[in-house]
C-alpha cells in the first residue's frame, strides 16, 4: 500500500476519534466511564468470537478428512453413519478406492468409490469398514447464507491434514466455469456461495461452516488471475452449496446415480463460432434431437444462438452459465440466426 492511500485510509479514524474535540474542543482530560467501559469490553467480544471458532472447530473437524487417490490429494466430509463420505469428482478423478484419514489424525481406513457427477463436480465414496464413533457433519440451510458471515474453512490444503482458514460469505449466487487445468471437470456450477477464505490446493471437497456448526457448502475451486499468470487470485474462493451437496449425495446413495439433476439445459450439442474478426459470436447447433427443449421449440442443426433470456450467448462457456442460473421448466426466449436473419423461440428448457 503506498503511503498517500495510508493516508487517506487512516485520515477518518482520525477524523472520528476527534469528534467531540471538534464539537467541545480538545481535552486532555482522563476517558470517561463510558469509555473505560467500551475499551474494557473490545477484549471480551475478542475472546467470545475466538471460543465460537474453537467450539465449532472442535465440533465440526472430526467430521472431516483427507482422502488420498493415485494422482492427487483432497478432502471430504462425513455425510452419515454408514460410511459415506461427499467431496468434488475432481478430487476422485477416475479412481475407484482411496485411502481416507480423519482430520484428528487416526489411522489411514480404505474407501471404494459409489458415483461422480462431474456436471456438478460432486462424487460420494464409501468406507470399507465403518469404524466406531465415526462423526457425519452437519448440514446448514442455503437458503440462510447471506453475505457478512463469518466461516470457517476446513480441509487439508497442500496435504496439512486438519488445516482451518476463516472468513466471510463474499456473495451468494455466483456462477463459475472450473475448466479442466489440475484436473477440474470443466462443469459449469451455479448458485455458488463466495468466500474470503483461503481455498488453496488440497481443500477441494472440504466444509465450509458457519458459526452454528453446520455446513454450509464444500470448497471447490479458487478464481485465477491472468495478471498473476492465471495464478489463485487471493481471497476468491467459491463452495458448492448444501443444498445441492445433499440433492446429489441422497441420489447417488439411494440409486447409485443422479436421477434429477435440477439444472436446466437445451438438450443440443452445439460449439463456439467466431465472425469476421476471429472474436467469439455464439453457439452452433450442432444436434438438436426433436424430442429436446430446443428441437420442440423449433431450433434446428446450423442455427446460432446469440442469446438466452438476457443473457448474451458469444461461448459454450456463456450458454452454461446463463443455464445455470435457470431451473428445468422454466420459459425462455432464445435468439439466434438462420440463414442471415435473427429469430426467436420460446423454449421450455429440460434437465441435463
Amino acid at each position: 500500500m503506498d503511503v498517500s492511500r495510508a493516508r487517506r485510509l487512516l485520515l477518518p479514524l482520525t477524523a472520528g476519534a476527534c469528534v467531540a474535540a471538534l464539537v467541545g474542543g480538545c481535552s486532555s482530560e482522563p476517558a470517561s466511564q463510558a469509555e473505560r467501559s467500551t475499551q474494557a469490553a473490545a477484549p471480551v467480544v475478542a475472546n467470545e468470537l475466538q471460543d465460537d471458532y474453537q467450539a465449532v472447530i472442535k465440533d465440526v473437524l472430526p467430521s472431516v478428512v483427507q482422502i488420498d487417490a493415485t494422482d492427487s490429494l483432497g478432502s471430504g466430509i462425513v455425510y452419515d453413519g454408514k460410511g459415506h463420505i461427499v467431496t468434488n469428482a475432481h478430487v476422485v478423478g477416475q479412481e475407484k478406492s482411496f485411502r481416507v484419514t480423519a482430520a484428528t489424525g487416526k489411522e489411514p481406513m480404505a474407501a471404494r468409490l459409489v458415483a461422480t457427477y462431474p456436471e456438478q463436480d460432486l462424487a460420494v465414496i464409501r468406507l470399507d469398514s465403518v469404524p466406531e464413533g465415526l462423526k457425519p457433519a452437519r448440514f446448514g440451510d442455503s437458503a440462510k447464507v447471506d453475505m457478512g458471515q463469518i466461516v470457517l474453512a476446513m480441509g487439508s490444503p497442500l496435504g496439512l491434514s486438519g488445516s482451518v482458514t476463516q472468513g466471510i460469505v463474499s456473495a451468494t449466487g455466483r456462477t463459475v466455469s472450473e475448466g479442466h487445468v489440475g484436473g477440474g471437470t470443466g462443469a459449469t456450477l451455479g448458485n455458488m456461495v463466495q468466500t474470503s477464505a483461503a481455498i488453496n490446493p488440497g481443500n477441494s471437497g472440504g466444509a465450509l461452516v458457519n458459526l452454528d456448526g453446520q455446513v454450509i457448502g464444500i470448497p471447490t475451486l479458487a478464481a485465477s488471475d491472468p495478471e498473476l499468470g492465471g495464478g489463485s487470485a487471493p481471497g476468491i474462493g467459491f463452495a458448492i452449496p448444501a443444498s445441492m451437496v445433499r440433492t446429489v449425495a441422497d441420489q447417488i446413495i439411494k440409486d447409485g446415480k443422479v436421477t434429477d439433476s435440477g439444472r436446466a439445459a437445451l438438450n443440443i450439442t452445439g460449439r463456439t463460432v467466431l465472425d469476421d474478426t476471429y472474436e467469439p459470436a455464439g453457439v452452433a447447433v450442432v444436434d438438436a434431437p426433436a424430442d429436446g427443449a430446443a428441437g420442440r421449440a423449433g431450433i434446428k442443426p446450423g442455427d446460432v444462438i446469440t442469446r438466452l433470456g438476457d443473457a448474451p450467448v458469444t461461448t459454450i462457456t456463456s450458454l452454461q452459465e446463463a443455464l445455470a442460473a435457470l431451473k428445468p421448466g422454466a420459459k425462455v426466449t432464445v435468439v439466434y440466426e438462420r440463414g442471415g436473419t435473427e429469430e426467436k423461440a420460446d423454449v421450455t428448457l429440460g434437465e441435463i
